[in-house]
């Protein structure tokens, strides 16, 4: 399983909370990349229910880990 900023950009709008099979549901829905199936297929289901995208993409980046300051501008 690998995860891109490209593939995980597809879940953001995902009814989070939401379990594998609703964003497997939601992914299929919403036309997303195979790839995007494959790493969803790949979670190891125990009925969890995940909040947001770093809940199975712990290094998915945030809007802190850009070094962007918005009152410079």
């Amino acid at each position: 399983m690998y995860w891109t900023l490209e593939l995980a950009s597809k879940l953001e709008d995902a009814p989070w909370p939401a379990t594998k099979e609703e964003l497997i549901d939601y992914a299929i829905r919403s036309g997303a990349p195979l790839e995007v199936l494959e790493n969803l297929q790949e979670i190891e289901d125990e009925g969890d229910v995940y909040d947001d995208i770093e809940d199975i993409w712990p290094d998915y980046p945030t809007k802190e880990d850009f070094l962007f300051d918005e009152e410079e501008y």
